[in-house]
């Protein structure tokens, strides 16, 4: 019988950077938009020969990259392996088709099942595992970016629009050659946190197939339980195999709010994790899955949502998103470079992030104590600009209301500066997605930008090759699976670069006798024209952005608006009061900005009754009220 686990996607309204060392917290919100995994059985019967086998069949499909992989995962070290000669692609061939965070999604929930099972359950783990796992993915349309099937089909860019689409719509490829062999896909996403809701959903679905928690009894499980929860199974394994997928230990936010659901979060100490990074030295998956399991996760989160009467929004500008390790990056330089002053604008937006956590709880509070005087008023406010609402105040009940609601949008602005101002500090390298320069340049001088591609120089965060001309060889590039992938596209000369005079200049080394300097300074000048012309993307809430937000903030009825997390080029948000999001969704409307049907959803990791495609549309989505 087929598994159906989904887990939500997140907003992160505070916290952005801060989040990222104890004990700083930030506020998270989960959505309606869900991913989904599905997992069944991939054989009816054991094989009567599978008794000697050493491996069991693993299919992965995602139905919207019309991809299928197989896999082999070994039955005593639970690893997973591509089985290569057998690999399917259903419309186009991709030569980069790996989706890790499945991949370790698999080996650490198998594995948890097999380390915590006595004898007996192992010896049936071991039948079920050689029926092989059917595993699907598939995830709400709100996390990738549909505009263009939008506009192909001659439609406004509207809420409405966006739900005449199928559930699941196939996402974009991008041709960039006429041999489909050179083809890739091009996923712009929203930023709602796709990998993190995949990874949940995949190890929640396979923990609950093979036995290893019960999803349907988690609203029964409370806080005051001895022991973790099949919740906190649920979370360190995917936590775990998130950050492996990633290369790097992360936060952890949305990983805990795809679990929980909306919350307030401090992260965990890294360390809980140490075992499964040093895994590839030595030590095997059970080993590091009981150290996993038996850590001291010093995580807390608390209960968040968004007070009564208020509703959250997102619009995706059409930039495609941001590279959130980049932008991080820069930040953690600029903190090591100038302590001083990052530690006094780490302080200030660490103030201002609880100042809104503040406003919001007590109008949270107020709704609970006083309805109807904070019914009455978030009705009045919601049709007047901000600097009408006191007035519409008539008794002490609504005026504490008001003075709550000003103090929320107080602090939003504040969190605004002084994210504007590490941005700006820290020169968080933004480029605009999708942007890239016709260069002129002879081919020589291409081939010593591949030059500084083999001394690694084009490996830092700070750097970029969007394509390549199909002249050059890409074998420079191959040893970086980030730029080799990059590299697989051939069409006329277009690059796109951000890199500092520095970098260039310690590429080419200080030897002035060299024949190619003149070329050099070709490059350079180049360059820095491009940083200059540019410079608006070079923070943290780009110049567009923040005219899109300042506009929305002066809206009747809008209390907060920001781009969540790390900020860039994501959907930006926004939380109303009552019915006034129409008008927002239409103001966005008119500049380009297309509103999801997206809203907070406070639910985590939840098992599903059946396969989401046989309702035509999620639940959660369908059941979004468009004004």
């Amino acid at each position: 019988m087929a598994v159906v686990a989904s887990a939500p996607g997140k907003v992160l309204m505070t916290g952005g950077y801060l989040v990222l060392e104890r004990p700083n917290a930030g506020l998270v919100l989960s959505t309606n938009a869900r991913f989904f995994a599905i997992v069944k059985p991939l054989y009816e019967d054991v094989k009567p020969d599978s008794w000697a086998w050493a491996w069991a069949d693993v299919k992965l499909t995602s139905p919207q990259l019309s991809r299928e992989s197989l896999y082999k995962l070994g039955l005593k070290n639970f690893t997973i392996e591509r089985d290569s000669s057998r690999q399917v692609y259903v419309i186009i061939s991709l030569v980069e088709s790996r989706n890790p965070f499945v991949e370790q999604a698999v080996q650490y929930a198998v594995t948890a099942a097999h380390a915590t099972f006595d004898k007996n359950k192992k010896e049936w783990l071991h039948k079920l595992l050689l029926q092989g796992l059917d595993i699907t993915i598939l995830g709400a349309n709100e996390f990738y970016s549909y505009r263009n099937q939008i506009e192909a089909r001659g439609l406004p860019l509207t809420p409405e629009a966006l739900a005449t689409l199928p559930a699941f719509t196939l996402i974009t490829f991008n041709i960039g050659d006429s041999n489909a062999e050179n083809c890739k896909p091009e996923v712009a996403k929203t930023g709602l946190g796709s990998s993190a809701a995949m990874t949940t959903a995949v190890v929640a679905a396979l923990l609950h197939y093979l036995g290893v928690v019960n999803l349907s009894s988690i609203e029964d499980q409370h806080q005051e339980m001895k022991g973790p929860t099949d919740l906190d199974v649920v979370h360190m394994i995917a936590q775990t195999a998130h950050c492996i997928a990633q290369g790097k230990v992360g936060s952890g936010f949305d990983v805990s709010s795809a679990v929980y659901g909306s919350q307030r979060y401090v992260r965990f100490s890294p360390e809980v994790i140490s075992s499964a990074q040093i895994a590839a030295k030595g030590l095997s998956l059970q080993e590091v899955i009981v150290d996993i399991l038996k850590g001291e996760w010093d995580h807390e989160r608390t209960k968040f949502s968004l007070p009564p009467l208020m509703t959250l929004l997102l619009g995706e500008p059409g930039t495609g998103g941001s590279s959130t390790p980049s932008m991080v990056g820069a930040v953690k330089k600029w903190q090591k470079s100038d302590p001083q002053k990052s530690l006094d604008t780490w302080t200030k937006l660490s103030m201002a992030n609880s100042s809104l956590e503040v406003q919001l709880n007590m109008l949270s509070k107020l709704a609970e104590e006083h309805w109807g005087a904070y019914q009455c008023i978030i009705n009045s406010c919601s049709r007047l600009r901000s600097d009408k609402w006191l007035e519409q105040a008539s008794e002490p009940n609504q005026k504490a209301v008001v003075k709550a609601l000003l103090g929320a949008r107080d602090a939003m602005l504040g969190i605004r500066y002084h994210m504007r101002q590490m941005g700006e500090a820290a020169g968080v390298p933004v480029l605009i997605p999708g942007s890239v320069m016709a260069l002129s340049y002879p081919l020589e001088v291409l081939q010593l930008i591949f030059v500084l591609a083999e001394a690694k120089l084009l490996e830092c965060n700070q750097c970029m090759i969007a394509t390549i001309y199909p002249s050059l060889p890409t074998s420079s590039l191959t040893r970086n699976t980030e730029h080799s992938r990059l590299g697989l596209v051939t069409c006329p000369i277009l690059v796109s670069i951000d890199c500092s005079q520095e970098d260039i200049q310690q590429g080419f080394g200080s030897d002035g006798s060299r024949e190619d300097q003149g070329i050099y300074a070709k490059i350079n000048v180049q360059l820095h024209n491009f940083r200059q012309t540019n410079k608006s993307s070079q923070v943290i809430e780009p110049e567009s952005q923040t005219q899109l937000l300042d506009a929305t903030m002066n809206m009747e009825g809008v209390l907060l608006a920001g781009v969540p997390g790390a900020g860039g080029f994501d959907a930006i948000f926004a939380v109303t009061l009552g019915d006034s999001g129409s008008n927002v969704t239409k103001m966005w409307s008119s500049v380009n900005v297309l509103a999801l049907l997206v809203r907070e959803d406070p639910r985590g990791v939840s098992l599903e009754k059946e396969d989401p495609r046989t309702t035509g549309i999620t639940a959660a989505v369908s059941s979004v009220h468009i004004e």
